[in-house]
């Protein structure tokens, strides 16, 4: 059984970890989050220690007990710092998206990896979506030269969003990162690499653009108002693939890939973190 400890247990995405940690069989031995509204831990692991000071939390891990894993779920910003905490905790380290908010950090992380023999994965949970493994046969199968994609996503947001670490483009990279960085990378991975990045619009709302890559041009559109109805899907052609349904229960098949060491690593996301930062940029 492998033994987890994982830092932002109170946050929104913690708990699709906790069920993919109970669902492959680990143990989480300790978490730790500056917010103690965490009962979600008795549906879970309620003999779980829970730490609201980071000191205290390493003293434990690093005295008291052992780790295979650090999972990562603080807000982006935090998320270089802590993985460097989970290699030096001589634990591999499972990390939400973004793995980082520059290919600079990124390539702070890949040095410091080196220095270990652990691992850094990452999550991409689209790329497990069964719906979209389908779209790359295809189009792989297809052996057509060039492609005409539209991405949208929208998810609306209510205004406590714009008070959190999230409206805060320093804290979270911003739109096109915290909702959009999955969708870049779909795109890099159905389509292949990028050579041009127009960017039309992006705010704290709102995020238009096209995206040329080697086999498509991609029209992307990301919008997280309320006035909008949730909607995730990708257009080529004239088909269309929703893939909603499904979206938020593919932590469990990633967890069961990165602990057969298939898991994605910090060279799978360098394409879509480049992507972000440039439109952060433009």
């Amino acid at each position: 059984m492998a033994n987890f400890a994982l830092i932002g247990v109170a946050g929104y995405i913690a708990p699709r970890h906790l069920n993919a940690i109970k669902e492959v069989g680990g143990n989480l031995v300790a978490a730790l989050d500056i917010a103690d509204s965490v009962g979600i831990l008795d549906a879970y692991f309620p003999a779980c220690e829970f730490f609201t000071d980071e000191f205290a939390f390493y003293d434990f891990l690093m005295d008291k007990t052992s780790i295979d894993y650090l999972v990562v779920c603080s807000p982006n910003h935090l998320h270089e710092a802590h993985c460097y905490a989970g290699l030096k905790l001589n634990a591999d380290v499972i990390c939400e998206k973004p793995l980082g908010l520059t290919t600079e950090s990124l390539q702070n992380l890949a040095d410091a990896q080196t220095y270990t023999n652990k691992q850094i994965y990452t999550i991409l949970q689209l790329r497990l979506h069964p719906l979209l493994l389908d779209l790359k046969k295809e189009i792989e199968e297809n052996h057509q030269e060039f492609y005409q994609a539209k991405i949208e996503y929208f998810t609306p947001r209510g205004n406590w969003y714009h008070k959190s670490w999230k409206g805060n483009i320093e804290k979270s990279g911003g739109i096109a990162t915290n909702i959009g960085v999955h969708l870049f990378d779909l795109a890099y991975w159905l389509f292949g690499d990028v050579e041009s990045i127009q960017v039309e619009k992006n705010n704290a709302l709102e995020s238009i653009g096209i995206l040329k890559l080697k086999h498509a041009e991609v029209h992307w559109h990301l919008n997280i108002e309320s006035g909008y109805s949730t909607k995730r899907q990708i257009n080529i052609g004239d088909k269309t693939i929703e893939f909603t349904n499904g979206f938020s229960d593919l932590h469990t098949a990633s967890y069961q890939a990165i602990l057969n060491q298939q898991g994605f690593k910090i060279d799978d996301v360098r394409p879509s973190i480049a992507i972000v930062e440039s439109i952060r940029n433009a």
